[in-house]
Order: C-alpha cells, then structure tokens, then sequence
C-alpha cells in the first residue's frame, strides 16, 4: 500500500474512533438511592476530540495539494494534534461539580455519595489519538516521496509537438 493512501486510511480511522468517542459514554454518574444512573457522552464532557479528528482530516486533504514541505510541516500539525487527542483521552475525568454543573438534576445530589464510573469512550480517543501520530508520523518521513498532485495531468516536456500530434493519431493520450 502507498504512504498516501495509509495516511488517508489513518485518518479516517481516527476521524471514525474519535467520532465516536463523542457518542459514546464518557462517564457515568450513579447518585445512589434508587435515583437514576445519569450517562454523560463525550460530545457533553468535551468538544476537543472531535474538533481534533476534523483539524487533522483538513491538514490531510491539504496535504495531496501541498508540495513537500508544507506536507512535512502537515505532518508535524498532524502528529501534534493525535498527541493532544491523547492527552485529552487521558486527562479529562470531570468530577462531581462538574458533572452537576453539565446536569442540573445532579445537583441536589452532588452532597450525597454519586459513585463515577468510566465508559469506553475515551478508549476510543485514545486509539483514535494514536492513529492521527502515526498518520502524521508516516506523512513526515515519505512526504518526499508523495506524488504531486497535477504529476498525472502533466505531458513528457522531452515530446516535440509533431510527436504529440503522432501519439494522438495513434489514439494515444500524450499526457499520460
């Protein structure tokens, strides 16, 4: 498989992983005394993970269009953005005050014992955090050897026109 197109499957795994992270549940509040369980997604928590995957999805587009080194510098964008998404992952655990805050209806409750328990979402930022470093990772190290993006539409400057004009008689394209 090219560099491109594994960078471009990367990055929609990490746009994937850290969409639904969003979705998924983040933390889940128990207030006890047969109140009911209070489930917080990613998307209500934070906003950073897929505002993360989006950035890096646009540096990756730019990246075809760029020459090598925007794309290098892409790259380092890139891989900056899967670290924060990990950091992210691993460092935002809201507590009670926060959560009543999220919720109002937590709030006549904060005082009593609310038992917090950890989702899968964060799991899927993490992984999809780790997907935007090698995605960045591998454009910084094989950006030289990414194809330009107007190579294909580009003719042989080598060719005089007398043999373009043979080429297309032959039913050949000249510019490929």
């Amino acid at each position: 498989m090219r560099p491109q197109r594994l960078v471009d499957l990367l990055a929609v795994v990490a746009l994937v992983l850290l969409g639904l992270s969003a979705y998924l549940t983040w933390v889940s509040a128990d207030p006890g005394n047969g109140r009911p369980v209070v489930h917080f997604n990613g998307y209500t928590i934070t906003k950073a993970p897929v505002t993360l995957a989006l950035a890096a999805v646009v540096a990756v587009v730019v990246m075809k269009l760029a020459g090598t080194l925007l794309r290098r510098v892409l790259g380092a964008l890139v891989v900056l953005l899967g670290f924060a998404a990990i950091a992210v992952s691993l460092s935002v655990r809201p507590e009670g005050p926060e959560l009543s805050r999220l919720r109002p209806e937590l709030s006549d409750v904060i005082a009593d014992q609310v038992t917090q328990s950890l989702g899968v979402a964060p799991w899927f930022a993490l992984a999809g955090g780790g997907a935007l470093v090698g995605a960045g990772l591998l454009a910084l190290l094989t950006a030289h050897r990414w194809r330009r993006a107007t190579q294909r539409y580009e003719r042989d400057p080598a060719a005089s026109p007398a043999d373009q004009w043979k080429a297309i008689d032959a039913g050949e394209d000249p510019t490929l």
